[in-house]
């Protein structure tokens, strides 16, 4: 059982909305928000304890793990697809190295576990894109995507080899409210929002037609939390479980804003890098294993996000 918790990149989309559910479930001071640059939302600063580490180096990690007995730890920090092609050493020190510190942390302090979320980047382009099973070939073509594979990978490794209890699901485009978008290819879907109640308008950067599984960020966190928490004598799969939930197109997304802002209008003006990398991903995952290995089920489809993303932004927004 978690009893106190670590989790990095806490400033970032999912650190921002994983971090009050947890300690909603284990305790406020049981669950420690880490950041480097972005500063913590209000919401995460002001209800629990937090520090400031730098992934890129381990032995702060391993302090901070033995000094306040931490025995669990969520690795979110990371660079995402697009902020990783702009800065390819950055992402390497970041993606690479840091996920390496926290591995090595984690065995020399004997934490109990250890989440590291995944991401449909760790597919390719010769992937099946339909349907995509759990097991397939990975060759994915960004450096985010690469690095996500290497996490799966070494995950599956600190178990088998060492025996540290990693887990992680690959999680599609995650969409959510309280922090703005970051630097990800399906970040539109986020942007969409903004746009559609700032100005009623949105410039799309993919073209029309491009399916993506994309997931309400309640879902990513509940899948999160329900895999760290899985009976492992269930588990025949560690740090690379597919969860699905929802896939659109930027027109079907556009169509579900536009029945809540009735002059809501998307134009394109397409990315040549961001179209590339949606191009390489799914259309649709097969998440059967995590639904049978530990009970996985999402709770929103297009229309429910839509609902309460247009509500709790709009409330943002326009106060």
């Amino acid at each position: 059982m978690m009893k106190r918790i670590l989790v990095t990149g806490a400033a970032g989309q999912l650190g921002s909305e994983l971090i009050p559910a947890l300690r909603e479930r284990y305790g406020n001071d049981n669950v420690v928000a880490a950041w480097r640059r972005t500063a913590l939302t209000d919401e995460v600063a002001d209800t629990g304890p937090s520090t400031q580490l730098d992934v890129t180096e381990q032995q702060p990690i391993e302090r901070y793990i033995r000094d306040n007995g931490i025995d669990s730890l969520y690795h979110l920090g990371s660079l995402l697809s697009v902020a990783a092609e702009a800065n390819r050493p950055l992402a390497h020190r970041v993606n690479i190295i840091g996920l390496l510190n926290v591995l090595e942390a984690a065995c020399n302090t004997g934490l109990e576990r250890v989440v590291i979320p995944s991401s449909i980047a760790a597919f390719g382009v010769d992937t099946p894109h339909d349907n995509t099973p759990n097991e397939t070939l990975q060759r994915p073509t960004s450096l985010y995507g690469i690095s996500k594979v290497f996490g799966e990978l070494m995950g599956n490794y600190f178990f088998e080899r060492v025996g540290l209890d990693v887990r992680g699901v690959r999680l599609p485009g995650v969409v959510s409210w309280k922090v703005e978008p970051g630097g990800g290819t399906t970040d539109y879907a986020v942007d969409a929002f903004y746009g559609a109640i700032r100005e009623g308008r949105y410039t799309c950067y993919l073209r029309p037609g491009t399916y993506l599984p994309m997931m309400y960020v309640p879902d990513a966190i509940k899948s999160l939390i329900e895999v760290a928490e899985a009976d492992l004598a269930r588990l025949k799969h560690h740090a690379d479980y597919n969860v699905n939930s929802m896939s659109f197109e930027p027109e079907e997304l556009a169509a579900a804003i536009r029945r809540r802002v009735p002059h809501f209008e998307m134009t394109y003006d397409i990315d040549p890098l961001r179209q590339y990398i949606a191009d390489s991903w799914p259309n649709s995952l097969d998440d059967t294993v995590a639904r049978e290995e530990w009970g996985w089920r999402p709770d929103y489809d297009l229309e429910a996000m839509v609902d309460d993303m247009y509500e709790n932004l709009s409330r943002k927004l326009l106060g």
